[in-house]
């Protein structure tokens, strides 16, 4: 028996398991809800932003980097963003010092529709908010996610955590200027 086996019994790893594995099916089902109807409009799904979305934060983001922070196999990065590449929303790169890797860009065009986008956010239900806000005027802020990351650091990695800081913090310059050029509804 490993030294693991022995912290919990078989019944509470499987409740555990199944617990999580029934919560994440319900709120991703929400989520991708969502996420489609905000998205419709720009006749893009979920993997097309997600690419563009993870190309405007990370700003010259490797294929792998796509790849592995979209919890998505290489080649479906690969091949979602040369979709976007066709419709001139991103472009393809190699560097000087980095020939083996292959780095996307937003073009002027993928930029204005992520923007665009983000100040039509409230034109969609958003399920998923609805269902925090009960939280948010309770407690003053939305639920924290520090168990969850904790999670995903064992799983994925501390360069998936550190792309995802490192990601969020891009969008909250970035949402800041947004938010001195334009109003944001809300």
């Amino acid at each position: 028996m490993a030294l693991s086996e022995e912290l919990y019994t078989q019944k509470e790893a499987m409740l555990y398991s199944q617990r999580i594995a029934q919560l994440s099916k319900a709120l991703w089902k929400a989520v991708e809800k969502d996420w489609q109807q905000w998205i419709k409009p720009y006749d893009l799904n979920i993997n097309e932003h997600h690419i563009l979305w993870i190309s405007y934060h990370l700003k010259g983001a490797s294929i792998s980097d796509v790849a592995k922070f979209g919890v998505m196999h290489v080649s479906t990065a690969f091949n979602f963003s040369k979709k976007l590449e066709e419709r001139e929303l991103l472009t393809f790169s190699k560097r000087d010092d980095d020939k083996r890797n292959t780095y996307v860009e937003l073009t002027e065009s993928g930029i204005d529709l992520i923007l665009e986008m983000n100040s039509n956010y409230h034109n969609t239900y958003h399920s998923v908010l609805e269902g925090s806000l009960a939280l948010k005027d309770l407690y003053g802020r939305f639920p924290e996610f520090l168990d969850v990351m904790a999670v995903i650091r064992n799983i994925y990695g501390e360069d998936f955590i550190d792309i995802f800081e490192r990601s969020f913090h891009n969008f909250r310059d970035s949402f800041d200027k947004l938010e001195h050029r334009s109003p944001v509804k809300g």
